[in-house]
């Protein structure tokens, strides 16, 4: 007995869907990529892109080590994977070169010179008299004029976590701009809020190195902010070390602290910024950090250092993969000045390793995934069977 045409389409639908049914689509396929290869305990941001913003706030040779402090900071955001693309470095710049420097060309952030952190691979955006709270204030909030170059531009949105760090002088909610004009607490905090109202960041960490520091980050309000800072009100920021041959301190004790915590880390490091916070002693930097969490919503524990100083190769389903950045010079920064090390786990990584972070959705909402498709696939089966058996019956 010959089968209907319209049991014969009834057959072949069927059969189609069990087959589409058990098959997984190409989001959960990427999804199962990741949840089985990725690294136990992953970063729990959702970002898609890292920036940094760094700024030098001084000028003048006696002021070298904010110089230094900022070189480093850029070193090492390099190092960890943020390429110059992304990173808007504000500097006066006017140490390198200056008469005074017996060592022209270079600037060292430790009296033995081994790491010469100026050298020839630098970008600086921001030079010179370009280094102005208006300046700054546009950078963060991108009201800029048309003639502006990409490369002076955040070109964040939404899914961008942002590193900004700065270094000066300064005071009780102020902080100095080459002893010509200052920017407050309330001017930056108001200008985080114009980054979140138009959804130009994701998550930001604030990083600042003066004195009074804490007070720079009292006035935040805005959602997704975590802060940190060298000094308490009324507590003065100090250097670290001088050089006979220089006549100048060549670094903060802060700076330089937390530069030698992020020598230990690489670009799939899994070390987080409660790691960080936990190094702070007050008996190594003479003044008492703060830390601002209440405005940021993951704990501390579970946000890498490279959630925000690291490369970022992230997978957003459907929107492409943005670009690994290439890491910079792997020289360690040496506690002995005298001494720079090579670390052997950032020397024998990739340079174009980016930190694995994935948009990978896990938990209980992914095994409920899961368990429906198992279901879909065993349904489209049964029926596929119950009409093969119906139509041989039929017979």
């Amino acid at each position: 007995m010959l089968v209907s045409f319209p049991r014969l389409l009834l057959f072949l639908f069927s059969w189609t869907w069990g087959i589409l049914a058990a098959t997984p689509s190409h989001e959960e396929i990427v999804g199962d990529f990741f949840a089985k290869n990725g690294a136990h305990g992953g970063s729990t941001s959702n970002h898609t892109n890292n920036w940094a913003v760094l700024v030098c706030s001084s000028r003048y040779w006696f002021n070298y080590r904010h110089m230094a402090n900022a070189l480093g900071m850029y070193r090492t955001v390099k190092r960890l994977g943020i390429p110059d693309s992304n990173i808007i470095l504000m500097l006066a710049d006017d140490a390198a070169c200056n008469a005074r420097n017996r060592f022209p060309g270079s600037v060292y952030a430790n009296p033995g010179r081994g790491l010469d952190l100026y050298g020839d691979n630098i970008e600086v955006d921001y030079r010179g008299y370009e280094v102005t709270v208006e300046n700054f204030l546009r950078v963060l909030t991108g009201r800029m004029e048309p003639s502006v170059p990409r490369s002076k531009r955040l070109l964040t949105d939404a899914h961008s976590n942002i590193f900004v760090y700065m270094t000066g002088h300064g005071g009780n909610e102020f902080l100095k701009f080459q002893d010509n004009e200052e920017i407050s607490a309330f001017d930056i905090a108001d200008a985080f809020e114009q980054m979140y109202q138009k959804k130009r960041y994701n998550e930001i960490f604030f990083m600042i190195d003066t004195c009074q520091a804490n007070t720079m980050f009292s006035k935040f309000y805005s959602p997704n902010i975590l802060a940190t800072g060298s000094a308490k009100i009324d507590q003065n920021s100090y250097s670290y070390d001088n050089d006979a041959d220089l006549g100048v301190s060549v670094i903060d004790r802060y700076t330089h602290y937390v530069l030698e915590f992020m020598e230990g880390i690489n670009k799939t490091s899994h070390e987080s910024v409660a790691d960080l916070f936990a190094t702070y002693d007050f008996a190594k930097i003479h003044s008492e950090p703060g830390v601002r969490s209440d405005l940021f919503k993951r704990p501390l524990a579970d946000v890498r250092i490279t959630d925000f100083l690291g490369g970022v190769s992230q997978v957003e389903v459907g929107a492409g993969t943005p670009a690994v950045a290439a890491g910079a010079d792997d020289t360690a920064w040496a506690e002995d000045p005298a001494a720079p090390v090579e670390t052997p786990h950032i020397a024998a990584e990739s340079r174009w390793q980016g930190t694995e972070n994935t948009t990978t959705e896990t938990g209980p909402a992914a095994a409920k995934s899961h368990q429906w498709r198992g279901l879909r696939a065993w349904g489209g089966l049964l029926l596929l069977g119950a009409l093969v058996g119906w139509v041989g019956w039929r017979k």
